[in-house]
């Protein structure tokens, strides 16, 4: 005997195919975590710019005794992108339609609530069976502007190494 759960939703969840799409959020979905990829080239020409900064750090070090250096990464964590929060999110059209988005990053725990009437700029994602990624949203319920921040791969990179990459570009 097979027993159905009548609590499941089995209309068809659409993904929004407008770049704008206005609707009333449901519920968001529970999270989860996906990594950035590091492009090697990418990686080894920021590597080879900041190697001769570290070069110029090390006279430096030599000439000041008191000046400590940080700690470095490895090629391993180097390699290894950052991760950022996607959270899918639930949204009905006025007429009634169920669809869903993804959030990549985080906002404000009260920016939004379900039955919010909201606004979102959507972006297709690179793989087109994913749903669209929300870029902005604008609560019409509160009328608050909110836009999503995810890592990147200059955040992941770090000011410090970016810094010595220029310094050693400038040499």
């Amino acid at each position: 005997m097979v027993v159905m759960d009548s609590g499941l939703d089995t209309r068809r969840i659409a993904h929004p195919t407008r770049r704008i799409f206005t609707g009333r959020l449901v519920r968001f979905l529970e999270g989860y975590t996906r990594e950035i990829a590091v492009g090697k080239p990418v990686l080894i020409a920021v590597l080879a710019a900041a190697g001769v900064g570290a070069l110029l750090m090390l006279v430096v070090r030599a000439v000041l005794p008191g000046s400590g250096g940080g700690t470095r990464r490895r090629w391993k964590d180097l390699t290894k992108g950052p991760e950022y929060l996607v959270t899918p999110v639930r949204l009905r059209d006025n007429t009634g339609g169920l669809y869903e988005v993804e959030l990549h990053g985080h906002l404000p725990q009260s920016a939004l609530h379900p039955a919010d009437h909201v606004q979102l700029t959507l972006r297709p994602q690179r793989d087109p069976d994913l749903p669209p990624r929300i870029e902005r949203i604008v609560n019409l319920t509160t009328g608050q502007l909110l836009t999503p921040r995810t890592a990147t791969l200059w955040t992941h990179l770090g000011p410090p190494l970016l810094l010595q990459a220029v310094l050693g570009v400038l040499l």
